[in-house]
């Protein structure tokens, strides 16, 4: 179980990820590296020098989840420092969990956002072409037509996977 002050901070630090990520598109460094900062402090206060080593552990699970989907531009720089952060403050175990359930969010944001952008029917047509382009023909048939308009906003998607892990779903242990 996460102390109230752990939980307390990471619920400021989703607060404020989000409204500058839907405001500005972006995440701020100042924001993320204080953060990293604070759930170091607070990690190492609560549980001492195996606190501030689960802190770190953490902060290098986070980011290093998120490193490759940032390697293929399919999230900011923003989302991986905001992803370790959130690392910082819950231990790689944690981390590993937040992380899988915000990739779980983030689908179902996408597909909310397709079906908003083009109905039901369209976007489902557009999903059967692009499977059927990759695991069919092996290549990247019907991908462009999966391009929204607008730019999804990740760090959505990794406070919802955060609130979801401290509201008890925690498939890797935490």
């Amino acid at each position: 179980m996460m102390q109230p002050i752990l939980i307390l901070a990471l619920t400021m630090l989703l607060i404020m990820a989000v409204y500058n990520d839907l405001r500005w598109s972006r995440i701020p460094n100042w924001l993320t590296f204080s953060a990293i900062g604070i759930g170091i402090l607070l990690q190492a206060w609560v549980g001492g020098p195996e606190g501030a080593l689960s802190s770190m552990a953490g902060l290098g699970v986070g980011m290093g989840l998120f490193l490759l989907p940032y390697a293929f531009k399919a999230i900011g720089a923003g989302d991986v420092k905001l992803m370790a952060a959130v690392g910082s403050m819950v231990g790689s175990f944690g981390a590993t969990s937040v992380a899988l359930l915000s990739v779980m969010a983030g689908g179902v944001y996408a597909l909310g956002a397709m079906g908003y952008q083009w109905g039901l029917a369209a976007t489902s047509r557009k999903l059967a072409f692009a499977a059927y382009g990759a695991f069919v023909t092996g290549g990247s048939t019907g991908m462009g037509e999966l391009q929204l308009p607008f730019k999804l906003r990740y760090g959505l998607a990794i406070a919802a996977g955060t609130l979801l892990f401290l509201g008890g779903i925690q498939p890797f242990g935490g």
